[in-house]
């Protein structure tokens, strides 16, 4: 599979933390150039990356903003010639309110990011990999975007649309060469599950214990996920949002 991704170009968005950093990582290691966009600039990625055996760049980009995607995409082309893989994972958790009590401001903030940032990802990667003739995205939703949780409306509503959009790109572009696949990770150790968790040693136990595997999972197994799913070995797999859960949602 590393000779696949050798000298391959791969876009990972939210690429500074998280899920995002170690899929950048799993990319270089398997010998692709990989461009590591966040609103958060973050150089330790770059380094890691780098020290991966990769080659990387840096792009600084909201995706709820189209200008910023349209640039990131740019930069991709203008440094690369070329996109084979892109990881949509930019996202936050907003802020934790029942359905009532969701603000207008964080509703509108989270499906942003979360829901309008990855769609324009997809509208702008999309129309280069028809270009090249193949592709493989994979966009991150979460077990919120296949069961409820209370208190995260507006997370669960954007990561549940991921899931419907991944499905219809899926579709629309099967027969054209590109493969569209969500992944939907579990309680994950990331800075977001730390800030919801606070990092109380209690709390944590809580989600450990909520989890069939025994532990919360870790931003790596996500990444060989995202890397299955990009790879030739799932050549027969597209609209498959994979849970990635430690077994969460069989319960």
């Amino acid at each position: 599979m590393e000779n696949q991704f050798k000298d391959k170009v791969a876009i990972v968005t939210g690429g500074s933390f998280g899920i995002g950093r170690a899929t950048a990582i799993a990319f270089a290691g398997k010998g692709a150039k990989v461009v590591i966009a966040d609103w958060v600039e973050d150089n330790e990625t770059l380094d890691l990356v780098k020290k991966a055996g990769g080659e990387a760049i840096f792009v600084k980009c909201d995706v709820s903003k189209e200008a910023d995607v349209k640039q990131m995409i740019e930069t991709t082309i203008d440094t690369y010639g070329r996109l084979d893989y892109a990881f949509n994972n930019a996202g936050i958790e907003g802020e934790q309110a029942i359905t009532a009590d969701c603000s207008d401001e964080n509703w509108e903030k989270t499906i942003g990011i979360n829901l309008k940032g990855l769609w324009l990802c997809m509208k702008h990667e999309i129309p280069h990999m028809l270009n090249a003739g193949k592709g493989a995205i994979v966009n991150c939703a979460s077990i919120a975007g296949l069961v409820g949780f209370p208190g995260l409306p507006a997370y669960v509503a954007s990561k549940h649309a991921i899931v419907g959009l991944t499905k219809t790109a899926a579709l629309e572009y099967a027969k054209q060469g590109i493969r569209v696949n969500a992944v939907c990770p579990g309680v994950i150790k990331t800075p977001m599950v730390d800030r919801f968790t606070g990092q109380d040693k209690a709390v944590e136990k809580q989600f450990e214990d909520m989890e069939p595997i025994g532990r919360m999972g870790q931003p790596d197994e996500v990444a060989e996920a995202v890397i299955w799913l990009c790879s030739d070995l799932a050549s027969f797999v597209t609209g498959n949002a994979m849970a990635v859960d430690g077994g969460w949602i069989a319960q």
